[in-house]
C-alpha cells in the first residue's frame, strides 16, 4: 500500500499537533489553567482524528507504484 507523500506529511503534522495538545492539557492540569486544558484537549482530539484520517487507506491507495 503506497500512500501519497502529502498524506504522510499531513499525518506527521497531526502527530505534532497531538503532542502539543497533550503538553498543553498537562500544563493546564498542573497549573490549574482551565483555558489551556480545554484547548489542549481540543488539539489532542483534532490531532488524533487527523492522524487516523490521513493514515486510513483511500480509493487511490491500491498498492501499485
Amino acid at each position: 500500500m503506497i500512500r501519497s507523500p502529502y498524506r504522510i506529511g499531513a499525518a506527521t503534522i497531526a502527530v505534532f499537533i497531538t503532542l502539543g495538545g497533550l503538553m498543553a492539557s498537562v500544563h493546564g492540569l498542573l497549573y490549574d489553567s482551565h483555558p489551556s486544558f480545554r484547548y489542549g484537549v481540543a488539539a489532542l482530539i483534532v490531532g488524533i482524528a487527523g492522524l487516523v484520517m490521513m493514515l486510513n487507506p483511500s480509493h487511490d491507495d491500491h498498492g501499485t507504484p
